[in-house]
């Protein structure tokens, strides 16, 4: 590292960090973080700077690094949001990205690329608004916070954008999860397993009837909570549903206890959930 100038060698290229501040994006200095073994963590930088990564060159104001050097996380933008400087500000910085991408070539705004250290692309964190379609292994989803990627290129998890018809193994399921929170695209609602087949999945328009051998049934439905937005509100919770071989676990709250029916022991019907539709768009705009 040259002292005087700021210039940090790395993989990623000769990159000089930020030390000067403005009055509306970068109000504040960021501190360059360093690891243990001299290997620089995470790099501010002080111009929009062409960065390379495995995706190709991009140009980032901020790169994160593994401890062995490797690039791990790149930001085109790092402005920092204030009642000054709002997203929509943001927003008209950044430009689209073209990417070759394991779904095919993709051309987003995005808010960061995450890398494996094998220098394989993780994840793609979506900017607000962008909902590209995507061809998954249960058809084309529109798509919105993000997506990510096994080791090998397959797709790990997305967030379907709007409520969507999938196939399932104890049938079609409406995925979406008005719950979903856009901090990146590193895990999301929407899971796949290695073969393509629905992992997870999280649901406000399905009900689940589970009838035992012997004669006795539960039923499992989206709960509803007290709205953020009126004490005279309710809206939806979503109902979190993960498959494995031998059954389904299925959670009616983040916070509950969820339930485990085998498929060796229950018959397991899905059905539409509808009486609760306008609880749902209630909630969504109350999201926003």
């Amino acid at each position: 590292m040259n002292t005087l100038s700021r210039i940090y060698s790395t993989e990623a290229g000769e990159l000089l960090s930020q030390h000067s501040t403005d009055d509306l994006r970068r109000k504040t200095l960021q501190p360059v973080s360093m690891y243990s073994n001299g290997k620089v963590k995470s790099l501010p930088l002080e111009d929009r700077t062409p960065v390379f990564t495995p995706a190709g060159i991009i140009e980032a104001e901020m790169v994160t690094f593994y401890k062995s050097g490797k690039l791990k996380r790149v930001f085109p933008l790092n402005g920092k949001l204030s009642g000054y400087w709002t997203q929509e500000d943001e927003g008209k910085l950044a430009d689209p990205l073209t990417l070759e991408t394991p779904v095919g070539p993709l051309c987003v705004k995005v808010i960061s690329l995450c890398f494996y250290e094998t220098e394989t692309l993780r994840s793609i964190t979506f900017w607000p608004g962008e909902e590209p379609i995507l061809q998954t292994p249960a058809g084309p989803v529109r798509t919105r916070i993000g997506i990510s990627f096994s080791p090998e290129g397959r797709i790990r998890s997305l967030e379907p954008a709007e409520p969507t018809p999938l196939q399932t193994s104890i049938g079609k399921i409406t995925a979406y999860d008005s719950d979903a929170v856009g901090i990146n695209g590193d895990s999301n609602s929407l899971v796949f397993d290695d073969e393509g087949r629905v992992a997870a999945v999280s649901s406000t328009l399905n009900m689940i009837t589970a009838r035992h051998y012997s004669g006795a049934e539960f039923v499992f439905v989206p709960e509803l909570r007290d709205s953020l937005c009126s004490e005279s509100e309710r809206e939806i919770v979503p109902m979190r549903m993960i498959f494995d071989e031998q059954g389904i676990e299925i959670s009616l709250r983040p916070d509950s206890e969820p339930s485990y029916v085998d498929f060796a022991e229950y018959e397991i019907s899905v059905t539409p959930f509808l009486p609760q539709l306008d609880n749902l768009s209630r909630g969504l705009i109350c999201s926003v």
